[in-house]
């Protein structure tokens, strides 16, 4: 409980900044509240064409260490951490989902490249609890109904 309150005090830094305007002149626009999949359906952008563009703009030999298709300040892009092995910290770069260009890069120092890790961490909890609360559910559901795991009877 304690990891969660420090992970959410964390985060909220990172939710509560306003509007960018480097977003103001994205193609696609999206709410927060769409699924990733149809999120992707709406790019026009192929995820690994957006893969390239994020790497292009860091030096020989970078990497993504992650990222993907979202909604920012009500824009789909894609994001995504690059390292550069010749830079210190990483560098978040927004590709518009609609044309493939680049709308932002920020670069991150090690404390909220840190921090970040802690949020992910916590994300990565969160969905493993839900799951296994799920699945534990339908275990009680099963024994209360009679029904044999595995099966539809």
């Amino acid at each position: 409980m304690k990891r969660l309150i420090i992970a959410a005090a964390l985060a909220i830094p990172f939710a509560a900044y306003p509007a960018d305007a480097a977003f103001k002149d994205c193609t696609t626009k999206a709410s927060k509240m769409t699924k990733k999949a149809d999120l992707q359906k709406s790019a026009k952008i192929m995820e690994a064409e957006a893969k390239k563009v994020a790497l292009g703009t860091a030096g020989k030999g970078a990497t993504i260490v992650k990222g993907g298709i979202e909604t920012e300040d009500g824009c789909l892009v894609y994001t995504y951490h690059v390292k550069d092995p010749a830079v210190k910290g990483q560098a978040e770069v927004f590709v518009d989902a609609g044309t493939g260009k680049v709308l932002k890069i920020e670069k991150e120092g090690a404390v909220r490249e840190g921090a970040e890790k802690v949020v992910d961490k916590t994300k990565e909890v969160a969905v493993k609890a839900k799951d296994k609360v799920k699945e534990e559910g339908k275990e009680v559901k099963d024994a209360v109904t009679g029904r044999k795991p595995g099966t539809d009877k």
